[in-house]
């Protein structure tokens, strides 16, 4: 049965003979090991389809957008595109690129469950995973200013072409995709499928590799030349704070505390900084709650025990 893009397999009664506790590790295998980012069967090449599809569903999606708001009297010629239409396109693309990651993920039959893209909680608890994630923003804004004093990069025109100094509302709206959509889209993309792929090919730090440079190269037209490095960086640092906590909110939650450093960076902001943080975590959360309210995302269970 499919529910939401992810399949939930029917369950058969087990062979006789056999007990409630056998017949439930026959039936639903227990999750990996919750301190490393699970391991699957996914085909390491997947994980460029699944980036090419991203943004085939991406340029799709953006028509079937941008065509009526042009009849309707938006702007989309001379580089001058409405705010509204750029937030709706990203919204869009962050949409095509997690529909395309669970299309793969079910390729050859195979059947999707939430778990297998780290949607469930740090193996090593919510404290571990809080340190790591601290500790990889601190390392990613140091050497972000580092390269900046080196190499002087101009600044993003991300938020104007948003348009997050037009209005409240746009602001708001800009805050919202930057800090809450992109994360989630991004991280459940990259790491949770195309990192996790790509393992299969040669291991965790190769796949770490590619999945950081890809990821970095996505960012052209959207940062300066010269800040794909470090997105690359933080990319590579992603996969690995993935690997290591076993759960994909741990990484979600470091992009949005990096992506809300940076708008508030971009803004000028002081004490808002702090406030948009907890203000997309928060939003993160509300997401997630609501997911596994309907159904899209399984409770989180121990490994089942045979019967003695």
């Amino acid at each position: 049965m499919a529910l939401g893009g992810l399949e939930m397999e029917s369950i058969s009664p087990a062979p006789p003979g056999l007990s409630p506790e056998i017949e439930l590790v026959l039936l639903d295998p227990p999750e990996s090991d919750p301190r490393r980012s699970p391991d699957t069967t996914w085909v390491w090449w997947t994980a460029f389809l699944a980036l090419l599809g991203g943004f085939v569903l991406a340029t799709v999606g953006g028509l079937l957008v941008d065509i009526p708001a042009v009849l309707l009297g938006a702007k989309l010629t001379g580089g001058d595109v409405s705010p509204g239409l750029s937030i709706a396109d990203t919204v869009v693309q962050d949409v095509g690129f997690v529909v395309a990651a669970v299309y793969c993920a079910k390729l050859g039959g195979r059947v999707a469950r939430s778990w297998q893209f780290g949607l469930r909680r740090p193996g090593d608890g919510w404290w571990r995973a809080g340190w790591l994630v601290v500790a990889l923003i601190v390392a990613f804004v140091i050497a972000s200013v580092l390269w900046s004093e080196v190499f002087n990069p101009e600044k993003e025109k991300l938020l104007q072409q948003l348009g997050s100094n037009e209005s409240t509302a746009l602001l708001l709206l800009s805050a919202a995709l930057t800090c809450v959509v992109a994360p989630m889209c991004e991280e459940f993309l990259f790491r949770a499928y195309m990192f996790t792929a790509l393992r299969n090919l040669r291991g965790t730090i190769p796949a770490a590799l590619i999945t950081g440079l890809l990821f970095g190269a996505v960012h052209v037209g959207s940062a300066p030349v010269l800040d794909l490095v470090p997105l690359a960086a933080l990319g590579f640092g992603l996969c690995l704070l993935y690997r290591f906590t076993g759960s994909i909110y741990a990484s979600i939650a470091a992009h949005s505390i990096n992506n809300s450093i940076a708008f508030s960076s971009l803004e000028g902001w002081g004490w808002q900084t702090p406030v948009l943080m907890v203000g997309a975590l928060l939003g993160i959360a509300a997401v997630v709650l609501a997911f596994k309210r309907i159904g899209l995302i399984e409770p989180s269970r121990r490994p089942a025990r045979l019967a003695a």
